[in-house]
């Protein structure tokens, strides 16, 4: 049997997103979508946020004790019209300038997170957040950011557990919205079967390896990363 190398190349990426995202809390897509919308478009934004559910699970089940469900509300609540004009900005967008969205969404998510203000978590803000990330989350993948800007300064395992338990959700809004804008099929079902035994070796290595290293020297690596992926993203966009 012959694997494309656009199958590889899926693999390799959402392995490291998968370590990122369980390292940190998030990152999946904002590690694996740059790459992937550029040289193997197919991947984005179907199969991504199936993995991003499954990956969501295993953290949510994993940090579960540091769940605060009644403080997402608002945010899911948010995240159900942003998946809606997210679905429809899917429909009139080319992959061309997905990719040039893409690469500009991660390299905002990049400065924005390294800002030393904080920005606490009132409702209104989560409602804000929770909608743009299902805008982002919808169209590309990326719908984590809004979201980690306002918990960034949590404890590491409620910051994991909060964003994994609302990315839960978020992605079964996001996956349900791509179904009638014609992109959830069987066919990216298939695509995603051989990514998931990538995603675990992700999610088992990231926990085997990142539990004695500090935070901050992942979450700056992670970001390093990041830059990388959004530039490749916008300079492919602009050859």
């Amino acid at each position: 049997m012959n694997i494309e190398p656009t199958t590889f190349l899926a693999i390799a990426a959402i392995f490291v997103g998968s370590y990122v995202q369980t390292a940190i809390g998030f990152g999946l897509a904002i590690v694996s979508a740059p790459i992937l919308i550029v040289y193997a478009p197919e991947y984005v934004p179907a199969p991504i946020c199936l993995i991003a559910l499954f990956i969501s699970l295993l953290n949510a089940l994993k940090h579960r004790s540091n769940i605060e469900i009644g403080g997402l509300k608002m945010a899911i609540f948010g995240r159900i019209p942003g998946s809606i004009a997210g679905a429809c900005l899917l429909v009139y967008v080319s992959a061309h300038t997905l990719s040039l969205w893409i690469g500009i969404l991660v390299l905002l998510a990049v400065f924005v997170s390294v800002m030393p203000y904080r920005i606490e978590p009132t409702p209104r803000r989560m409602v804000i957040a929770g909608f743009f990330s299902g805008l982002f989350g919808t169209s590309s993948a990326i719908g984590g950011p809004p979201m980690a800007i306002l918990l960034q300064h949590q404890e590491a395992n409620q910051l994991r557990g909060n964003l994994s338990a609302f990315f839960v959700f978020s992605s079964i809004i996001s996956l349900t919205a791509q179904v009638p804008a014609g992109f959830l099929s069987v066919k990216e079902l298939w695509l995603t079967l051989p990514l998931i035994p990538s995603a675990w070796l992700g999610y088992w290595l990231a926990l085997k390896t990142t539990q004695s290293l500090p935070k901050e020297k992942i979450r700056y690596g992670a970001l390093i990363l990041c830059l990388l992926c959004g530039g490749i993203a916008i300079f492919e966009s602009l050859r």
